[in-house]
């Protein structure tokens, strides 16, 4: 039976897989938080471009 803890105490085989799924949780919250501030940023562009355009054509909009 101690033979069997020892065993599983040293065995790494798996840590690898844990490794890589936080590596991959990290890099999604990266891209997820790209994403939002870009989203954010267009929105901001898109708006002032539409009140210049209203503004200059003399339009209410």
């Amino acid at each position: 039976m101690t033979n069997f803890f020892r065993s599983f105490l040293r065995d790494e085989s798996g840590a690898a897989a844990a490794e890589y799924a936080l590596i991959l949780a990290i890099v999604g919250a990266g891209i997820a938080g790209a994403a939002y501030y870009l989203g954010q940023q267009v929105s901001s562009g898109i708006h002032k471009a539409g009140s210049l355009v209203c503004s200059s054509s003399g339009m209410s909009c």
